[in-house]
């Protein structure tokens, strides 16, 4: 039994979750630290997403930085599997980035005409990087208002979160006339996380009133408003044994299109969120360039000539039974009840091969809004380095296998930053066992893997039998050691609160964290 795991149920007992659990580190016999990350040492960064990662990577490679004080770095090797910021170029790189042109927002802003994201800190990036298909800046003619996602509560305390504020700005907005204005309304993903059905259907209701202020706001400006989800989650309390259900479904999501003009009422296909873009393009009076591969969701329709056009993403709200085990069915939703039956709505594919995921794989905010914004399916990371590791590229990835050398032939050691899930967006375990099998081949001794948490994609509780699967593959593999854990809610965030990256930087790093010490077969 690993000690980690241990300290695990010790940290759930007094009350601790999977997904913020505090920094656990491992020690010897004399109560020293295990495996810290030392200057001439390599980090392969074993997570592939975007906007969680940044932060501890600008920790261990951004000249300047300022947030807290770390050791001074001459010689560290630090690779990211994607490059999921263009800060980080200049980075070790093992699967680059795939380049997404004639995105939405480049051609609307090649077309001279204002477009503006909204959203709380919690969704920003997917209004912007991944909306803009990777594309850290923004383009020309394009404002981007980024509100704070609220600090130091569970946001199941707080499922209205920042939506007042955001819809606040999203009101200026329609008001300075931008042509394209595209919000995400954060709420129901973050609190369809949680496993508090009250704050589920709450959130529902938040919501609902929102989306009721901005549609009337924009109708009255004459907009087209387009309402649309980028995955499915909300719209599910239960699993079927009766547990909180608090991931991701590869659930359809709606498409509504609201149209002051629209008195005829214009059919609206069924199709995937490929084709939000086309159809967008179509209202703003803007060809469709070649490189979308997506088609208008309303063919044949009269626009009436260029309109503006506002774009909301409920995140989360997908399409469910209309039984009491979805909170959206049971709120009170009165706007969305008659939006629903006034105006004319479609089913949207947000999940699996329709978004560039595996077949049957639950949709993900990323891969949402870049097929949102692409106007075309995008493969995601998963499939490509899962592509990888099936045709065997992965095991021979250039910068793998370099840094390797270079770690064996320095004397040093190699440091797995871990994420503990067999199936989140974010990551798999897969990627570690993999690299272990490389360093074992190698003849590379010395590797140390810190796991993070997930607490999000695996079931609550479900760490210590997760640590214990992965402590037993590693030990099947014959190689490396398991030194550190810390929740992903303290490792990856997302929302600039500099003192949860500190915590997990100085586990990594000075041994920081609550004491676990090893066993005799574990220490040797």
């Amino acid at each position: 039994m690993h000690p980690l795991a241990n300290a695990v149920r010790e940290l759930y007992r007094a009350g601790q979750t999977d997904y913020a659990l505090e920094p656990i580190v491992l020690t010897d016999a004399r109560d020293h630290p295990i495996g810290r990350v030392r200057d001439g040492d390599a980090v392969i960064f074993c997570c592939r997403r975007g906007e969680r990662e940044i932060q501890l990577t600008e920790a261990f490679t951004e000249p300047g930085f300022t947030h807290f004080v770390r050791p001074d770095f001459k010689n560290l090797t630090f690779v990211i599997l994607t490059l999921y910021h263009e800060k980080f170029k200049d980075l070790a790189v093992a699967f680059a980035p795939m380049q997404i042109p004639d995105t939405l927002g480049a051609i609307v802003s090649r077309a001279g005409l204002r477009q503006l994201r909204v959203a709380e800190s919690e969704k920003f990036a997917h209004v912007t990087f991944f909306l803009n298909g990777g594309n850290s800046q923004a383009f020309p003619g394009e404002d981007d208002a980024r509100i704070p996602s609220p600090h130091g509560i569970p946001f199941d305390q707080i499922p209205a979160l920042s939506l007042p504020q955001v819809t606040a700005r999203v009101l200026q907005g329609i008001a300075q006339k931008y042509d394209l204005l595209v919000t995400n309304f954060a709420n129901g993903d973050v609190i369809g996380h949680t496993a508090n059905r009250d704050a589920k259907i709450k959130c529902a209701e938040i919501v609902d009133a929102h989306l009721g202020r901005v549609v009337d706001a924009a109708l009255s400006a004459d907009y087209c408003v387009l309402v649309t989800a980028d995955h499915g989650n909300l719209e599910v309390m239960t699993n079927a044994d009766g547990s909180p259900h608090v991931s991701h479904t590869a659930n359809l999501v709606p498409f509504l299109l609201i149209d002051p003009r629209d008195a005829a009422r214009g059919d609206v296909r069924d199709g995937k969120l490929a084709d939000v873009a086309p159809t967008i393009l179509r209202a703003l009076g803007l060809a469709q360039p070649a490189a979308m591969s997506g088609a208008t969701l309303v063919p044949g329709y009269d626009w009436g000539g260029r309109r503006r056009v506002l774009l909301v993403i409920l995140d989360g709200w997908g399409i469910g039974k209309d039984d009491d085990a979805n909170p959206i069915h049971l709120a009170q939703t009165p706007m969305w009840d008659a939006l629903m039956q006034k105006y004319s709505h479609a089913q949207l594919q947000a999940a699996g091969d329709a978004v560039g995921l595996q077949p049957d794989k639950a949709g993900n905010s990323e891969a949402g809004h870049i097929n949102l914004g692409a106007g075309r399916v995008v493969w995601q990371d998963d499939v490509r380095l899962d592509l990888a590791m099936k045709d065997g590229s992965f095991a021979s990835n250039e910068i793998f296998c370099r840094v390797i050398d270079d770690v064996k032939h320095r004397n040093t050691s190699l440091h797995l930053l871990a994420l503990l899930t067999e199936k989140s967006s974010h990551g798999s375990i897969e990627y570690p066992l993999a690299l272990l099998k490389m360093a074992k081949a190698s003849g590379l001794t010395q590797v140390f893997v810190h796991v993070i948490f997930d607490g999000r994609s695996t079931e609550p509780g479900s760490a210590p039998a997760l640590l214990e699967k992965f402590a037993r593959q590693m030990q099947a593999i014959g190689v490396g050691q398991i030194v550190s854990g810390v929740g992903r809610g303290i490792a990856l965030d997302r929302d600039g609160n500099y003192n949860k990256t500190k915590r997990a930087f100085d586990a990594l790093v000075f041994g920081t964290g609550r004491r676990s010490r090893t066993t005799d077969a574990l220490s040797h």
